[in-house]
């Protein structure tokens, strides 16, 4: 050695190290190396694999005995005359009253199914024109909570009374200054000594076999906050016409709101024509009004007679090109 090294072949230039050219040559290597040994592998393996196909089931046809099902019915009405023989009525009239008097927004809240009871309750409150929205436990705390005000009231539903968002949910409401109200099934229970009233909702048992599945306890909270929320309505005095007012678009707000000059067209708005006017003249007029005819008056704009689309299409392929020479009042319908 002397320190001197041999000057690079070409073909030892070539085969250089090159940082941008490493991952290709890794792969074909690898690739070199994998298609080797590819023959003595696959040449082992059928060509193609044909799994057997599992056979097909019939559904079969299920079916309930009616015995079973009236069963079930009888059972389920069990349980809600046990509630209604055992609701304390002296709770449910403070309960009652503590709504009617409120001087702000009756808030309800709940979590899983008592969450969809407590807002459906809430919406038949606004439906009778009072003040109530529902207030989800986890967007409280997350900023919702800033509507509360100490004129509201808060209505908290749990069947048993130990649903943790709603326990969280209770001090953040009552430094708000709101009044706490806790509608449970359970005796006892967290929430309702957490609150300033508790309402007991008396519950033999869940419908369910298993006494889990929450069918009857949910059913007894829809009774009884839709039947509170009547009595508010005859407390308020809510008349039919303003109960209508709140529901414009259902049948009973348009048989009470609307009258005919409401919905009825006016004359520029109708489809005019007189007895002479060719049909062909009339077309856009016709067409234009939606109201699928011409009205053919006479100069007093009584009414002599329709013309409709359809006597338009059987005019046309009667006459042919007579159309064109035939008056509304000649074809209308008198």
């Amino acid at each position: 050695m002397n320190g001197h090294s041999k000057p690079k072949t070409k073909a030892q230039k070539g085969r250089q190290y090159h940082p941008t050219l490493a991952p290709f040559f890794i792969s074909k290597h690898i690739e070199k190396k994998t298609s080797d040994l590819r023959p003595s592998i696959m040449g082992s393996l059928p060509p193609s694999l044909d799994l057997p196909t599992p056979p097909l089931k019939k559904p079969s046809h299920q079916h309930i005995p009616e015995t079973a099902l009236l069963n079930l019915f009888k059972s389920q009405q069990e349980h809600l005359n046990y509630f209604f023989q055992n609701l304390n009525l002296s709770q449910t009239l403070s309960f009652t009253e503590t709504l009617l008097n409120s001087r702000g927004t009756i808030f309800f809240s709940g979590v899983g199914k008592s969450g969809f009871v407590a807002h459906k309750i809430s919406q038949t409150l606004v439906s009778l024109g009072i003040r109530s929205s529902f207030l989800s436990p986890l967007d409280a705390l997350h900023g919702d909570i800033g509507a509360l005000s100490s004129a509201d009231v808060l209505v908290l539903f749990s069947k048993s009374g130990s649903t943790e968002e709603l326990l969280r949910l209770v001090p953040c409401a009552r430094s708000k200054g709101a009044y706490l109200i806790a509608v449970t099934s359970v005796s006892n229970n967290a929430l309702a000594n957490a609150c300033d009233m508790n309402v007991h909702l008396p519950l033999q048992r869940e419908l369910c076999p298993f006494d889990l599945a929450p069918v009857t306890s949910t059913a007894i909270q829809m009774v009884f906050g839709d039947t509170v929320a009547i009595a508010l309505m005859g407390a308020r005095n809510l008349t039919k016409e303003q109960y209508a007012a709140n529901h414009p678009a259902g049948r009973i707000g348009k048989s009470l709101i609307f009258k005919v000059k409401d919905v009825m067209k006016k004359q520029d708005e109708l489809p005019i024509c007189k007895e002479g006017d060719l049909i062909m003249d009339q077309l856009v007029e016709l067409t234009s009004k939606g109201c699928g005819c011409l009205l053919v008056v006479d100069e007093e704009y009584h009414l002599l007679g329709t013309f409709t689309d359809g006597d338009l299409r059987r005019t046309l392929k009667a006459s042919g090109e007579g159309i064109f020479k035939l008056t509304v009042g000649e074809m209308c319908n008198r």
